[in-house]
């Protein structure tokens, strides 16, 4: 039998606890990336092979055992739906955005120019800035528009004298 150096102890070691690490990060904190994982098993593989090469039978069998046990309880841990909120998106975007089909600036509200229409700009009708075209005239900022209508989304508008 061989005579076993600290050194022999401290690489099962270090092997053993590198490759949990690898394990837990993977599981925990940057779960999908598979190359973390990957490593994290090849480097417990050679830990758990050394020692049943080094120490022998029955220290390999306790030290697959307990490293059997520890992922099984790492992938419960980080599978558990408390651990996945922490890392998946949960929000919920309730935004809309406004349907020209159903307008709220009706045909025939006026408003006043802020930008100069050329032939798009923007109109302030009410408290509401709006973007809006006009059939192809310039109307320079300032002036009254009325609306003519709503086309393909757009808000039609011309300058009222």
């Amino acid at each position: 039998m061989q005579t076993l150096t600290a050194m022999d102890w401290l690489t099962i070691a270090l092997l053993l606890v590198f490759g949990l690490l690898f394990l837990v990060a993977e599981v925990i904190f940057i779960p999908g990336t598979t190359v973390v994982g990957l490593v994290g098993f090849g480097l417990l593989a050679a830990g758990i092979w050394f020692s049943y090469r080094d120490l022998g039978a029955p220290t390999g069998h306790i030290l697959l055992g307990s490293s059997t046990v520890a992922i099984g309880v790492l992938v419960y841990l980080g599978l558990r739906p408390r651990a996945i909120n922490r890392v998946a998106l949960t929000n919920v975007n309730h935004a809309r955005v406004h349907d020209a089909r159903h307008p709220d600036v009706q045909p025939g509200t006026t408003g006043r120019a802020l930008s100069a229409l050329r032939p798009a700009g923007t109109v302030l009708f009410d408290d509401d800035r709006r973007e809006v075209t006009t059939r192809g005239e310039f109307v320079p900022a300032g002036t009254q528009v009325r609306v003519l209508g709503i086309e393909h989304n757009r808000i039609v508008v011309e300058g009222i004298a």
